[in-house]
């Protein structure tokens, strides 16, 4: 059976997750060790012995994402949090830099490893040398991959794979967001967190509600419009006269249709993203997708999605629109 990993922005939100059928849960620490340093966002040393406790009781996993990359000024802060996740009990430790995980497998050789996606490992030769060199046991594979690509990796790769199956997209490879950095002089991937709040103002005006990225216009809306979190890659821009989601639109990635192929495949897991949205929200997406994963898995009858799942993931996708994204190329 495919496993299903769900996100944990702090304690409720795991414990909605392992509530509504999650396998894992994957969290990060309250600093910038993880890519969703958010305010209120996180869990400190409490929640993480609950949350440890709670999902364990339940023959649950807990993993720690630890995906941004440290600097030679702060190494200190990412070594401690290795620590501190291998002290907590934690399942398995989700990396980006090889530094850390020398250093996480030369000082825990049982603790297991995973390759983040901000490690931007797409193909088999590059996952296979963080397995050889690093001792990684599953990649998690960045949202620009084909099906047909997948498949040929999986054929290759000496580890797990996990793919994401739900939630929010990013034009940048994984995170690396240049155009963030460059408005905001910080890097998610050092920083933690892509559009940070110190530098997000919101302000009416004439023409509308304006948000704006350390005085970057991202987005304007008007009284029936419904605002969103702004980030550049999906604010609306003017372009040779016309204004328009010149990037990106808002738009969730669901992969539901696909899952008897990603199961066919030999795919290890699918990943929900989302540790910066609500408990209910993980609870919805967690519980359509317990159910379809279910049945997809029952190998009784032909799969095919539940209206209710579909009605339960349209409620919380972003702009109330889905994409296959880069799995399903036309041209391809």
């Amino acid at each position: 059976m495919i496993e299903l990993v769900c996100p944990a922005g702090n304690l409720p939100a795991l414990k909605a997750a392992v509530d509504n059928g999650a396998d894992s849960v994957y969290m990060g620490f309250r600093d910038a060790t993880n890519a969703r340093n958010f305010a209120g966002l996180n869990f400190d040393e409490a929640a993480i012995a609950e949350g440890i406790r709670y999902a364990h009781a339940r023959g649950r996993n807990v993993l720690l994402a630890l995906n941004t990359y440290p600097q030679a000024a702060n190494w200190k802060l990412w070594r401690e949090a290795v620590d501190r996740a291998a002290g907590a009990g934690i399942d398995a430790i989700i990396l980006a830099d090889p530094g850390l995980m020398e250093y996480a497998r030369g000082k825990y050789p049982g603790l297991r490893l995973h390759l983040s996606v901000q490690g931007s490992a797409t193909n088999y030769e590059a996952i296979n040398f963080y397995h050889e060199q690093f001792g990684i046991s599953r990649a998690v594979l960045p949202r620009v991959l084909s099906m047909q690509q997948v498949e040929h990796l999986l054929r290759h790769v000496k580890t797990e794979i996990e793919v994401f199956g739900f939630g929010s997209l990013c034009v940048m490879v994984e995170g690396r967001c240049a155009l963030s950095s460059y408005a905001t002089g910080e890097s998610p991937n050092t920083a933690g967190v892509c559009s940070p709040a110190k530098a997000v103002r919101w302000q009416q005006t004439p023409k509308g509600l304006e948000s704006r990225l350390n005085g970057v216009l991202i987005d304007r809306y008007q009284p029936d419009e419904n605002a969103s979190y702004p980030t550049l890659c999906k604010g609306r821009f003017e372009v040779e006269g016309e204004t328009y989601y010149a990037i990106e639109e808002p738009a969730s990635l669901n992969t539901m249709e696909l899952l008897p192929q990603l199961v066919q495949m030999g795919v290890k897991a699918i990943k929900i993203e989302g540790r910066q949205r609500s408990p209910a929200y993980v609870a919805q997406v967690t519980q359509a997708w317990r159910a379809a994963i279910d049945a997809c898995g029952d190998g009784k009858r032909r799969f095919a999605i539940h209206p209710s799942w579909s009605a339960a993931l349209d409620r919380v996708a972003e702009g109330q629109q889905h994409t296959l994204g880069a799995y399903h190329r036309k041209w391809k």
